[in-house]
């Protein structure tokens, strides 16, 4: 058997769940509208409507007279709605990762889930496409299907940088005024980069991110390094990577052992496969590697066959 449905229990759970983290994200997105704050600041003889913003920027938005007024209290009852809501989600959110936990629905690697959260966090999702084996776990919670543990075994996740859009990568690591590296090490503060694989970072227990890149094209910078960070990583040139750039994002909800949730953001199915099958057929790549990469491919081509997957990428 290449896969196993999940139990029922477990697969209503999932349903709700992503239900819920959805919402969430959405609350979230909302209540970020609002960051910062309103208020009347007195300046002589006038009063002045000011929004503040959660970097400390200001901007004067008129006298205080019925239209500002009017501006100040949609802003304030807006605010105190989206945060309310947030609020509620939030503690849904957090019984339904505990029930997650109870019924065994994910099995995501606790620290994949926590990289792709502060990932998120950090505003640096956009940029980045999980690729490779850690994939494969996208498809089973799309698919409701638990895969057998040979296609999964990896101590490692890929990541690859869309060098496209370098230019608001590098503004938003400026914001955050850190490294990949130092973004890595608030999930686990083990992380160093590796010894010779300037392209990865590895954590106590062994388990490592690689950042990837496209092949450098004519206005591609190569090599680059995501930061001034002199110990910050340096994303490494991938055979086939474009066509995972030229696709449209595949997202997914996925859930930890823990029952903690992430969005994860891979490639199409049926890229995958076609890349797993051009793997497999690589003279220079180790065997016990060819075996596994036509596993994983016959396994996500099954599922795609049976319907149980859709090749529809959600954004």
């Amino acid at each position: 058997m290449l896969y196993l449905p999940l139990s029922d229990n477990a697969a209503r759970q999932a349903i709700d769940a992503t239900a819920i983290f959805q919402e969430w994200r959405v609350a979230q997105r909302d209540a970020s509208r609002f960051s910062g704050g309103m208020y009347f600041k007195r300046e002589g003889d006038y009063e002045y409507l000011v929004r503040t913003r959660s970097d400390n920027r200001q901007q004067r938005l008129g006298r205080r007279d019925p239209t500002t007024e009017a501006q100040w209290a949609a802003f304030t009852q807006g605010k105190q709605q989206a945060q309310e809501r947030l609020t509620a989600l939030a503690q849904a959110l957090r019984e339904a990762e505990r029930m997650n936990k109870a019924l065994k629905v994910g099995r995501v690697p606790t620290l994949v889930v926590d990289l792709m959260n502060e990932l998120e966090r950090s505003g640096l999702a956009p940029y980045f496409t999980v690729v490779g084996t850690h994939a494969m776990y996208a498809y089973e919670a799309a698919a409701s299907v638990r895969f057998q543990a040979a296609a999964l075994a990896t101590q490692d996740v890929d990541l690859l940088w869309d060098v496209r859009k370098r230019v608001q990568f590098f503004s938003t690591m400026g914001q955050l005024d850190t490294s990949v590296l130092g973004v890595l090490q608030r999930v686990d503060p083990s992380f160093r980069r590796m010894e010779g694989q300037l392209e990865s970072a590895i954590n106590n227990r062994g388990f490592a991110v690689d950042f990837l890149r496209r092949m450098a094209q004519a206005d591609d910078p190569h090599p680059v390094r995501f930061s001034s960070d002199e110990d910050d990583l340096w994303p490494v040139q991938a055979k086939q990577a474009e066509q995972f750039l030229q696709a449209p994002r595949y997202e997914v909800p996925v859930v930890s052992v823990t029952g903690r949730m992430a969005l994860m953001s891979t490639v199409k199915p049926s890229i995958f496969v076609a890349f797993k099958r051009w793997l497999s057929e690589l003279a220079d790549r180790p065997p016990a590697k060819r075996r596994r990469d036509r596993l994983q491919a016959d396994t996500v081509q099954r599922l795609l066959d049976e319907s149980l997957l859709l090749d529809i990428a959600t954004s």
